[in-house]
């Protein structure tokens, strides 16, 4: 019987005054999950002794020089810096931007030449990361340099799953980015990921309109006839199970939402308001379109709450638990793609 490859998850560990931290060094004091995967935090072992000592964990973990030199059943940490670095909770400052960006290169790094099979990112400050080497709105768009693909933020759950047509783009921004090639791109990302990252044959995605009440024909806004519904008729000719444009207002209240497997949202606080509120805590952004597999938490650095050691574990765990399922997903995938017999059998079924 052949053994189960152990899947290495690389984590950067965020921003050094947030809570990423915190949540590293709680989750992994549950040696169980070394059972999942093979942890490898890039930061170093000084920083790692400081969270532990000041966390009061039992937690152990395993210092190398590079990813390649991991070791199963031990979480390991890459000294990506050799230096004490002074941790002030719950600030903003410019040198745990510096950290927080210096963990990320590595861990970015990595996963490029193979040596980590996924990526878990702790939560940065978009602000104090902002650097001649990062300019951008957050991991998403930076990610979409380094890796090969086009990103989309698809934000996952056990119950809902939420693309975004645009995301950090101010909402008076909105309409003047909407056009049919745009669109279509989004939605084929969004019905590819579902095949290929979530093993669904026949994905159903609807899709929410761009203006209250998707325009009422006009009257509050044209861009829902005149871009929105043609487009989607075009992609529903393809064959794609496409649905909408709904009115984003009575969606989710009515609990239409549980009828599809995707939900396409056209800006960012329209999806993501319904997604956290039904989901906080046990939400996942994913990054979905790129070659490799990158998973996070779907909240942010939380300062206020930052080193009291009283930050919720579970968002990041089920960041871990996403990236191996969707990892193996893709692995089985191309396993089917490569024999197509196999495929042929499995749809059959």
């Amino acid at each position: 019987m052949r053994k189960e490859k152990k899947i290495k998850i690389g984590i950067s560990i965020g921003d050094l005054n947030g809570i990423g931290g915190e949540l590293i060094v709680k989750t992994f004091s549950d040696n169980r999950l070394l059972e999942f995967c093979t942890p490898i935090v890039f930061a170093s072992t000084k920083t790692m002794s400081f969270l532990k000592k000041h966390f009061q964990s039992s937690i152990s973990f395993h210092g190398i020089h590079d990813a390649s030199h991991a070791i199963d059943g031990k979480l390991n940490v890459v000294n990506v810096w050799k230096e004490d670095v002074n941790i002030e909770f719950g600030k903003e400052t410019l040198e745990a931007g510096q950290y927080a960006l210096e963990s990320l290169k590595a861990a970015v790094a990595s996963i490029k030449a193979n040596e980590v099979d996924v990526l878990v990112t702790a939560p940065i400050n978009k602000h104090n990361i902002q650097s001649e080497d990062f300019k951008f709105p957050g991991h998403t768009d930076f990610l979409n340099q380094e890796l090969q693909g086009d990103s989309l933020m698809f934000m996952v759950s056990d119950t809902l799953r939420v693309g975004l047509l645009t995301d950090h783009v101010p909402v008076g921004d909105v309409p003047q980015h909407l056009n049919e090639a745009l669109i279509s791109k989004k939605i084929n990302l969004i019905h590819h990921s579902l095949k290929q990252d979530f093993a669904l044959r026949a994905p159903k995605i609807a899709v929410l309109g761009v203006n209250p009440h998707t325009g009422d024909n006009g009257v509050i806004g044209s861009e829902d006839d005149t871009i929105l519904r043609p487009t989607l008729e075009k992609i529903k000719a393809s064959g794609k199970l496409i649905y909408g444009p709904y009115a984003a207002d009575s969606f989710f209240g009515s609990n239409n939402y549980q009828n599809f497997d995707a939900i396409v949202a056209t800006y960012h606080d329209q999806g993501l308001i319904p997604f956290k509120t039904l989901t906080f805590g046990n939400g996942v952004n994913y990054t979905a379109g790129l070659d490799k597999v990158r998973t996070s938490p779907d909240h942010g650095t939380a300062y206020d709450i930052a080193g009291k050691g009283i930050a919720n574990i579970d968002s990041f765990k089920e960041a871990i638990f996403v990236g191996i399922e969707i990892y193996r997903n893709r692995s089985m995938d191309a396993e089917l793609k490569q024999n197509p017999l196999r495929e042929q059998a499995k749809t059959r079924k």
